[in-house]
């Protein structure tokens, strides 16, 4: 029998408790967000953050910036907010526009403010197998599902498809941190199919609709759908659930799997950065 790998009701179940936490301090955790341009797909994203935040009592403020924003224009905003105290946390919304140095702009945050894990220090502790002050959120989420629903990682095979700095090269990091042995796919790799069924666990973070198929999975795989594909028939992962679905043990629907524990370990993270800081600072 198919397992449902049910993010929705997890984040639900994390949230409500960082929403008791933060009820307990006269203070409330600070975020704050820096956006450029009007990429539609941001603006929702910002949007449901904002929305979450303030469902859990945090306070959090957006700032917008124009698409020809100047990057040192942008870096004057992150400076400003590293030093304001009230601050706990930074987020800078990607895509940047083409002309912006993404990495320097990340690296720009104080890291102990990195809500998202992103900063050349943060990665490079979580590369060298110490505890950054935050675990990027998506990677993070998926750890946490798996662990809701008892799956063991040590000692499996786990394949991991797309390198991106914000999913696949950190949860690969994060992985073998758990005794996976990890291959690491990307657009690249040759014989993709024969790396997927030598895996007892996929996730696949590639963002191609229905890359993944029924004879790409062996029986009792555990698959984990990060992607979000816009199509006409609505949103749909890199797996062609309705035919892989059945040969699963485990398996994230999209939406409803992977999505919402980002939000929620962003919440936490943002939680979790506040209680550091007044740990630091008092």
């Amino acid at each position: 029998m198919t397992i449902i790998l049910n993010g929705k009701e997890l984040a639900l179940k994390i949230t409500d408790d960082i929403k008791i936490s933060t009820a307990e301090y006269s203070d409330k955790p600070k975020l704050a967000v820096i956006s450029a341009g009007e990429n539609p797909a941001s603006l929702i994203y910002i949007k449901n953050k904002q929305k979450k935040a303030s469902e859990l009592g945090f306070e959090s403020f957006v700032i917008n910036l124009p698409n020809n924003v100047s990057e040192d224009n942008l870096l004057e905003n992150i400076f400003i907010l590293n030093e304001d105290k009230n601050i706990n946390a930074i987020l800078v919304q990607l895509p940047l526009p083409e002309h912006i140095n993404k990495q320097r702009v990340l690296d720009a945050i104080e890291p102990v403010k990195d809500v998202d894990g992103f900063t050349s220090f943060n990665f490079g502790r979580l590369a060298l197998g110490y505890k950054p002050y935050a675990y990027p959120c998506t990677p993070k989420g998926i750890l946490r599902l798996l662990t809701e629903y008892n799956i063991n990682l040590e000692g499996k095979n786990v394949t991991v498809i797309g390198r991106s700095n914000i999913v696949g090269k950190p949860l690969s990091l994060m992985l073998q941190m758990k005794n996976a042995t990890v291959t690491l796919a990307h657009s690249k790799t040759q014989n993709l199919k024969e790396h997927c069924l030598n895996s007892d666990i996929i996730i696949s973070a590639a963002g191609v609709e229905n890359l993944i198929r029924a004879d790409f999975v062996r029986d009792n795989t555990v698959l984990v759908d990060v992607a979000i594909n816009r199509t006409s028939s609505g949103l749909k992962g890199d797996v062609d659930f309705i035919n892989v679905s059945p040969k699963c043990s485990y398996i994230t629907p999209v939406p409803g799997g992977v999505g919402p524990m980002t939000i929620a370990m962003l919440m936490e993270n943002t939680l979790e950065l506040f209680k550091l800081q007044k740990s630091l600072f008092l």
